[in-house]
């Protein structure tokens, strides 16, 4: 009967979607190019982008890039921006701290303004637009579901998922602690006593959630994907797993760094953006861990700082992010259509 129930859950999600296979591509802001989330698509799951980096021109030509390539569903995800924060001599510490790497460059030109990225996202017209870091206010998730958009929230703990629940989300996101890049935590300065596995925050979401849950985090190979599903999820979202893929074309070092990342090696750092991330420990990122590194500047200060530096050739500051979950061994440099295909293969064959 459990079996049974596992097998509608996934089914109705899939069938809403337009799914064969209830696997998302997680939306990683910098590696998710269309190449990779059309290959998603093609093999009967979501393909996915972060735009929060992205000016609404980009926005647009992602997608008509994604649509050329494929009929299938994608989703656009867009981070909720942070309460400023003013705190000078936090910022003055990060760039003393930053100084002892080399010299910085120039200033980055100010970022998209977050309400014209929110009506590109509308004009694209993707399956999904999700929410990470908050809640989209009423009148735009009014307007998402107008078009017949839906609304997935990314959350960390139960408080969060029911007030996403409660604003509209038509399904959320369940960031376990094992996720590799950034979770959702709706207040930054607790993210890291946030810190819960998906096979613990999974059921106790679910237990407590109308709308369907998509586990996130740690999820690497088919029996993660049968794991979440048997504990209630009705799909999954994978990032790590094709990061080494040839379509997501991520820098050779980054991808090198992932095989044969123990679970354990893996780090939460602020160090690239002033957001707690999971990521491999570089010397960079283990520099801003010693005795006597700084705190991080807050975000979005600490990402353009780091952006500065970078831009300065600075020695010892890294080229990328170099972001990881705790299943980054699992990561296969294989086509990304045939880790979803293999993927779902083999969780069909854990779960029948």
């Amino acid at each position: 009967m459990a079996g049974q129930r596992t097998q509608q859950r996934v089914q109705d999600f899939c069938e809403r979607f337009g799914l064969r296979a209830p696997i998302l591509e997680a939306p990683m802001a910098g590696a998710c190019p269309p190449e990779l989330a059309i290959a998603v698509a093609e093999a009967g799951g979501m393909g996915a982008n972060g735009v929060v980096l992205d000016q609404p021109e980009r926005i647009t030509s992602w997608m008509q890039r994604f649509r050329a390539g494929t009929d299938g569903p994608c989703q656009l995800n867009i981070w909720i921006p942070d309460e400023p924060v003013d705190a000078p001599e936090r910022q003055q510490a990060a760039e003393r701290f930053l100084a002892g790497f080399g010299e910085p460059g120039e200033a980055a030109a100010p970022g998209p303004v977050f309400a014209e990225q929110c009506e590109a996202m509308l004009a694209a017209r993707p399956a999904v637009i999700s929410s990470i870091m908050g809640l989209f206010e009423p009148d735009f998730v009014a307007r998402l579901h107008r078009e017949g958009i839906a609304w997935f929230a990314c959350a960390t703990n139960l408080a969060d998922a029911l007030a996403a629940q409660e604003a509209g989300a038509d399904a959320v996101v369940a960031q376990g602690m094992e996720a590799g890049g950034h979770r959702g935590s709706f207040d930054p300065q607790v993210a890291e006593q946030t810190d819960v596995g998906l096979f613990a925050l999974l059921p106790h979401l679910v237990d407590h959630l109308r709308v369907p849950v998509i586990a996130a985090g740690g999820i690497g190979d088919g029996r993660g994907v049968a794991a979440a599903l048997a504990l209630g999820a009705s799909a999954v979202q994978v990032g790590t797993a094709f990061l080494r893929s040839p379509e997501a074309g991520i820098h050779d070092d980054w991808s090198a760094s992932l095989e044969g990342l123990p679970p354990e090696r893996t780090v939460t750092t602020r160090a690239y953006s002033g957001r707690l991330g999971r990521a491999v420990p570089t010397p960079f990122v283990t520099a801003w861990a010693s005795d006597d590194a700084p705190l991080p500047a807050h975000y979005p200060v600490q990402r353009r700082l780091v952006g500065q530096w970078r831009r300065g050739g600075a020695a010892g500051v890294d080229r990328v992010n170099y972001w990881a979950g705790q299943s980054a061994s699992l990561a296969a440099a294989a086509p990304a259509g045939e880790i979803v295909e293999r993927m779902w293969a083999d969780a069909r064959e854990l779960l029948a």
